[in-house]
């Protein structure tokens, strides 16, 4: 028998002209191809006849605006949740590519002793903390249904990793988590956890994307 789902579901692409590792900052919203990738995420979920009860979202600006096409198509109020929202990080605002990285400041290597925390940013096991209290009492109130969580990539992967028992020290650029993909998890009050899918609806809107700045 079926347990109960949660749809992780990534936001689609921002607009940052200026390359910078937004994080947290507010400002950063959808592009307009953005906005797309939502939507293909967004009508995956709702050709599949998801029996989704509950819509969380971050309450940053994109992943509210990859939310919106969610609850339009399956009749859904978006509830806030700060708890899945993007981790914090000290490199904030700033750009992490290029002449001008932050990496190549001497101020910006203190931040950098430690990447098994990370001592840069919000500890793995914080936000894998966060995440699944999160998801459990959302999966409670949801009562059966399914739910659907707009977050964004690092929360989304740190809960991969903790459910595969893989270390949740990684490298970025190697995470499963496209814009707008959707990972599912399956959910038994007796056994926990278990993801069973992933998906990526707007994998024919990439070729034309952006990926970068987040943390």
């Amino acid at each position: 028998m079926a347990g109960q789902r949660i749809h992780l579901v990534r936001h689609g692409e921002v607009r940052n002209p200026d390359g910078l590792l937004y994080g947290r900052l507010p400002g950063f919203g959808l592009s307009d191809l953005g906005h797309r990738m939502a939507r293909a995420a967004a009508q995956d979920l709702a050709d599949r006849s998801v029996p989704a009860t509950r819509l969380v979202a971050s309450p940053l600006q994109r992943t509210q605006e990859s939310a919106a096409p969610i609850a339009e198509l399956l009749g859904l109020e978006p509830r806030l949740d700060e708890r899945v929202m993007e981790p914090w990080n000290a490199f904030e605002g700033r750009t992490m590519h290029g002449p001008y990285s932050a990496l190549k400041r001497p101020s910006s290597w203190r931040h950098l002793v430690n990447p098994l925390k990370p001592s840069w940013g919000e500890p793995y096991r914080e936000v894998v903390a966060r995440m699944r209290a999160a998801v459990l009492d959302h999966a409670e109130l949801a009562q059966g249904g399914d739910v659907i969580v707009v977050t964004h990539q690092m929360p989304i992967w740190m809960v991969h990793l903790a459910l595969a028992k893989k270390p949740l020290v990684h490298n970025p650029k190697q995470r499963r988590c496209s814009l707008s993909s959707i990972t599912t998890l399956e959910y038994h009050p007796a056994t926990g956890f278990v993801e069973i899918d992933y998906r990526d609806p707007a994998a024919p809107l990439a070729a034309g994307a952006v990926d970068q700045g987040a943390v």
